[in-house]
């Protein structure tokens, strides 16, 4: 990558990953709780519903939070669907309904029981290059929970395997490891440089105006070009050029002539 492209997009990463970014973000929801194991719980559900206009996605998780009687993680691990479905009918965000709600907190539960942890269902080596290996075994945990679990619930939990760019699981994974004033830091099995980029239309809009992305589609494996081209420019924390791409797309920041793609028309 070229130098051009780092000392235009490096500015911009110390512009964006700052504090007063978070009020108006879903990340803002699990940085309100103490206890890791709530950041953690409560973290999951606001990456997962983190679509559409922002005061209403903040509005539905706060909603979510007293539903669950602001204990994300103790509502989880003891879930009953007996004793606590009903706290949950009603909810609904976008497609996400109550019955998607009760099913995924349903079969997270069980696996919170056995696991002690997400961070644990998130199985990634010290030898892998990335955490798609990790992003799936977190996924089958989920869907697999259950025999009962619907099909649908997978639209809502992805898996690399499909093809799927997996953008809130790899966004969610991003806010638990990496540290700063944006990002939580609260898991250590994962290191930051094998996050994956969290790629969506417009971050991958971005990024192909730059040359980091050539694929055309927003795929698993456009997601990891993506990343490869960001190790390019940091190795050891790739992912902290998400800051850049966001900051270019939501504030109109132009980019150099000079470092625009050939490849855009």
């Amino acid at each position: 990558m070229s130098r051009e492209t780092k000392a235009f997009l490096d500015p911009l990463v110390e512009q964006f990953e700052a504090e007063s970014w978070i009020d108006d973000d879903p990340i803002s929801i699990p940085h309100a709780f103490d206890d890791p194991r709530d950041q953690e719980t409560i973290g999951l559900f606001a990456a997962l519903l983190a679509w559409g206009q922002r005061p209403v996605i903040l509005s539905k998780l706060a909603e979510l939070c007293e539903r669950m009687g602001n204990r994300p993680f103790n509502f989880v691990r003891n879930f009953s669907e007996s004793r606590d479905a009903h706290k949950l009918v009603g909810f609904k965000h976008r497609t996400f309904n109550d019955g998607d709600a009760i099913i995924l907190v349903r079969n997270l539960g069980r696996a919170l029981r056995t696991s002690g942890s997400i961070e644990a269902l998130f199985q990634v080596g010290g030898e892998d290059a990335d955490i798609g290996p990790g992003i799936e075994s977190f996924a089958s945990a989920i869907l697999d929970a259950h025999s009962d679990t619907p099909r649908r619930l997978g639209k809502h939990v992805a898996r690399p395997s499909t093809g799927s760019a997996c953008k809130r699981l790899a966004m969610y994974v991003r806010w638990m490891v990496r540290s700063g004033p944006v990002d939580l830091g609260i898991w250590d099995s994962i290191r930051p440089d094998q996050l994956v980029a969290p790629l969506d239309v417009h971050s991958g809009r971005q990024a192909r105006a730059l040359g980091l992305l050539t694929r055309k589609a927003d795929d698993w494996r456009s997601a990891l070009e993506l990343t490869r081209a960001c190790r390019g420019m940091c190795a050891t924390d790739p992912v902290r050029y998400d800051f850049a791409l966001f900051g270019i797309g939501v504030h109109g920041i132009d980019i150099p002539p000079h470092l625009q793609s050939s490849q855009i028309s």
